[in-house]
C-alpha cells in the first residue's frame, strides 16, 4: 500500500482496537476483520465487517458496515478484481450491508458498488469556522494551488474572510431556538439514563443504529479509541440528550493542515432537541478554542439543526452504500430516510478526525 501512496494501513492484528469481540458477553456491536487467501497463505486483500443491531420500524434488526476492502490491486491490475470479489462475500454473510464515508460518485469505489445494484445516497459534510483567519491560512482543503493559497492569504489578512464568515454565522444562528437554561456537563459512563433516553426516542427515528449504554461504552471505551469527550446536554435539569465530540489538533492533515479542530461525532436526542444539543457541543468546543467544528448527519432534523447553528452544509460529500437487501429492508427509502439517523459512529468510526 506504501508503494501505492496509499493512506491505508491494515492492523497486523486480528483483534480489532476499536470494538473487539469479546466471546464473554453478549453486544450491539463489534467488529471483525477478514482477509483473502491464496493457497500458499499469501494475503491479497482485506477488510473488516462491523454488525450493529439497528432498531428499523420497531423491529430490532442486525445490520452491518464494512471497512475496505483494501487490496493488491492498488499497485497490480491482476489483482483488481479481489476487491469486488471480496465484496460479493461479505454480502453472502452479512447481506443487509453498507458502508457510509466514501466521497462523491466519481470515486472507482462508489462506480463499482453502483453497477452492483447498490443503493447511493448523498449526505452532507457540515462545517463551521470559527477562527477564519487561521482557518483559511492552514487549511489544506482549499489551499490546493499558487492561486487558491494567495487569495485565501489575502482574504486572510485583510479581514475580508473573517467578515465573510463572521456575517453568514451571525445570519445563520440568528434563526435558531435554544433553551435558556441550556447547560452541558461532561460525563465519564453511558449508564442507566442513557438507557432512559434511547427507549423514549428510538421510535422517533424510522431507522437508527442501538444507542443503549452498553453499545455506547463500547463505541466509545474509557481509555480507548476514540478518544472522545462525553456530553450530557440539559434544559435546567430536563435530559435533553447527548452528544460525543473530539478536539484534535491536526499535524499536516490532508484537509486540515495543522488546524485545532472540533468535531461531533455522535449524538441523540429526540428530533426537536436536536438543535439544542447541537447547540450545546458547538459551544462546548467554541470554549476549547477550536478553530473549526466539523460533523457528518444524515437525519434531516439534524441537519438542519447544524444549519440553524451556523454550520455550513456541504451537500453529497458522504455518501451511503447500500446493498440491495438494505435497501428492500428500508423501503420505501425516499420516506425512510426521513427518519434516518446516522454519524461518524455508523461508518467506520471517526478515522482522521
Amino acid at each position: 500500500m506504501e508503494a501505492a501512496g496509499v493512506h491505508w494501513r491494515w492492523p497486523e492484528t486480528p483483534v480489532d482496537h476499536w470494538v473487539p469481540k469479546d466471546e464473554a458477553r453478549s453486544q450491539r456491536t463489534w467488529r471483525e476483520h477478514h482477509v483473502l487467501l491464496e493457497e500458499d497463505g499469501t494475503v491479497r486483500g482485506a477488510c473488516a465487517i462491523k454488525p450493529h443491531d439497528w432498531w428499523i420500524d420497531g423491529e430490532t434488526i442486525q445490520v452491518t458496515d464494512w471497512h475496505g476492502p483494501i487490496t493488491e490491486g492498488v499497485i497490480d491490475r491482476k489483482f483488481m478484481a479481489v476487491g469486488l470479489r471480496m465484496i460479493r462475500e461479505m454480502q453472502k454473510r452479512a447481506p443487509l450491508l453498507y458502508s457510509w464515508g466514501h466521497g462523491g460518485l466519481e470515486t472507482p469505489m462508489l462506480k463499482m458498488l453502483e453497477s452492483m445494484g447498490f443503493l447511493m445516497y448523498g449526505t452532507p459534510f457540515c462545517l463551521r469556522v470559527l477562527r477564519p483567519a487561521r482557518f483559511l491560512r492552514h487549511n489544506a482543503y482549499l489551499r490546493t494551488s499558487p492561486l487558491r493559497r494567495l487569495a485565501q492569504d489575502g482574504l486572510a489578512f485583510s479581514g475580508l474572510g473573517w467578515i465573510g464568515v463572521k456575517s453568514m454565522d451571525l445570519w445563520k444562528r440568528a434563526r435558531r431556538s435554544v433553551p435558556r437554561g441550556l447547560r452541558v456537563e461532561e460525563f465519564a459512563r453511558f449508564d442507566a439514563w442513557a438507557d432512559e433516553l434511547w427507549e423514549r426516542v428510538r421510535s422517533r427515528y424510522s431507522a437508527i443504529a442501538y444507542r443503549d449504554a452498553a453499545t455506547m461504552n463500547d463505541l466509545v471505551p474509557k481509555g480507548g479509541w476514540p478518544k472522545g469527550i462525553r456530553l450530557r446536554v440539559l434544559d435546567g435539569d430536563r435530559l435533553l440528550g447527548w452528544a460525543v465530540v473530539l478536539d484534535t489538533r491536526m499535524k499536516n492533515d490532508v484537509r486540515f493542515g495543522d488546524l485545532r479542530v472540533g468535531s461531533i461525532i455522535d449524538c441523540l436526542a429526540a428530533p426537536e432537541d436536536a438543535e439544542a444539543v447541537v447547540a450545546g457541543a458547538d459551544a462546548y468546543l467554541a470554549g476549547r478554542g477550536v478553530d473549526c467544528i466539523m460533523s457528518n448527519q444524515a437525519h434531516p432534523r439534524w441537519r438542519e439543526a447544524f444549519s440553524r447553528n451556523g454550520y455550513l452544509l456541504l451537500e453529497e460529500r458522504r455518501f451511503l452504500a447500500a446493498s440491495p437487501a438494505l435497501e428492500k429492508t428500508l423501503s420505501p427509502f425516499e420516506e425512510k430516510r426521513m427518519g434516518l439517523h446516522m454519524t461518524n459512529m455508523d461508518g467506520h468510526g471517526p478515522m482522521r478526525m
